[in-house]
């Protein structure tokens, strides 16, 4: 792969650096994106067809390997979305969360291969389609810069962003989850937070971060479903315990029925305020 150096750059390096088991590459401008070898493009994806298809076998044997039992097909490709918007949702953010940049990434600008030794996440090839930024960034000279007026306007640029890319993606599992509409926008919207507030977490920086993620989604941001829903429970000295209530269910309790995560809906205050203490300790 031809590889570039951009205004991004630095940005997708400190991701590298906090979470290596996901590995981020630019291309070159005038470089293809990868194909082959475990590969697959986001537009192709989107197509949802035998490249989804096959992209989806690796989760389907994942859950048999590791819980000795077959998930329903729709839950097999909710596990598969997750899996790819988890990660491509923070090629966003983290850009917009360090260093008030906001790349355009349509589908075909992204590829994805989770097959790659020593990357537990996968690895991901990008090739932005310009980037968005805020007066006085001394980025806003560099060719593809589009400069906003504003925070409030940069934040539009990240939600703008983000569903240009997911929603073509979302259009390609949809059918296989099962889901659609609201439904579909929820897991995106909890993609993006959940994302964030936990590379935000390996920054040491999770508190801006629940600020931001709530400045960003404060609710009535279509396509989005609702808001950031941050909130906080007490453990049992009184100590303080962040979490959130998800706008989606991931379907992992198809699997497991008493092992639901801590943002869980299924998840009640006494349970999720166990879990949180047990991660914490």
């Amino acid at each position: 792969m031809s590889l570039a150096r951009s205004a991004l750059t630095d940005a997708y390096a400190r991701l590298s650096e906090v979470l290596p088991g996901l590995g981020v590459t630019e291309l070159d401008p005038a470089a293809d994106a990868p194909r082959g070898g475990g590969w697959v493009t986001a537009d192709a994806l989107a197509a949802g067809g035998a490249e989804l298809a096959a992209f989806l076998e690796w989760d389907e044997a994942q859950v048999l390997r590791d819980y000795g039992r077959r998930a329903r097909p729709d839950v097999i490709a909710s596990f598969g979305l997750h899996r790819y918007a988890w990660p491509a949702c923070l090629l966003i953010t983290v850009p917009w969360f360090l260093h008030r940049r906001v790349p355009r990434l349509p589908a075909a600008q992204v590829a994805y291969d989770r097959t790659a030794a020593g990357l537990p996440l996968g690895r991901m090839a990008l090739r932005p389609a310009g980037f968005a930024c805020l007066p006085g960034d001394p980025a806003a000279a560099l060719p593809g810069a589009r400069v906003v007026a504003d925070e409030e306007a940069l934040r539009a640029e990240v939600r703008a962003s983000v569903a240009e890319h997911l929603e073509p993606v979302l259009a390609g599992f949809g059918p296989r989850m099962r889901r659609r509409g609201r439904a579909l926008w929820g897991m995106a919207t909890d993609e993006v937070v959940e994302s964030l507030w936990y590379v935000a977490h390996l920054l040491g920086e999770q508190e801006r971060a629940r600020r931001e993620l709530e400045l960003l989604l404060p609710g009535a941001t279509r396509p989005y479903v609702g808001d950031a829903a941050f909130r906080e429970l007490k453990g049992p000295d009184g100590q303080p315990l962040h979490t959130r209530d998800r706008a989606s269910c991931c379907m992992f309790y198809t699997l497991r029925p008493e092992d639901t995560c801590a943002t869980c809906p299924r998840t009640c205050d006494a349970d999720r305020v166990n879990k949180l203490l047990t991660a914490a300790g």
